[in-house]
């Protein structure tokens, strides 16, 4: 069945077509030769190819009609992989969104400390005692961002 991927589907059509109106033709064909005494030798050999021939014909008509089959599959999973990348899209522009925010908050957290513990630090520089203030800002900017 490979070559129903090299030919066009009018040329597979007409192909399987044609050896089935072939097969049928030379069939009933062989049937009414064994009245002419001349050809009645090649009854037999006529009826075994118009046979063959519609097998072949058969055979190939249900193998084009699985090639469409799974044609129309593909065709169906192929639009949901348009649908599936276009949420895609949208998902991804939410999570950068969140990121970028996220990033900010962070970045914002981490200056507000930073010049809390410059603004505390000040204040004690001179004793060397850590402050209760400061183990608590340092406590806070230890914890997960919420």
């Amino acid at each position: 069945m490979f070559i129903l991927h090299l030919l066009p589907d009018s040329v597979i059509l007409w192909f399987c077509n044609g050896l089935l109106v072939a097969g049928v033709a030379l069939t009933v064909t062989a049937f009414f030769i064994k009245s002419i005494p001349v050809i009645n030798q090649y009854r037999i050999p006529a009826q075994v190819l118009g046979i063959a021939l519609l097998v072949v014909g058969v055979y190939f008509r249900g193998g084009l009609a699985v090639e469409q089959t799974w044609r129309e599959r593909v065709a169906e999973l192929e639009a949901q992989i348009m649908v599936a990348q276009a949420a895609s899209k949208d998902a991804n522009v939410k999570i950068e969104t969140r990121v970028v925010k996220k990033t900010e908050y962070i970045t914002r957290r981490g200056q507000d400390i930073v010049q809390y513990v410059d603004r505390e630090v000040v204040k004690y520089d001179n004793t060397c005692v850590i402050p209760a203030p400061f183990i608590q800002a340092h406590n806070r900017a230890a914890e997960p961002v919420k």
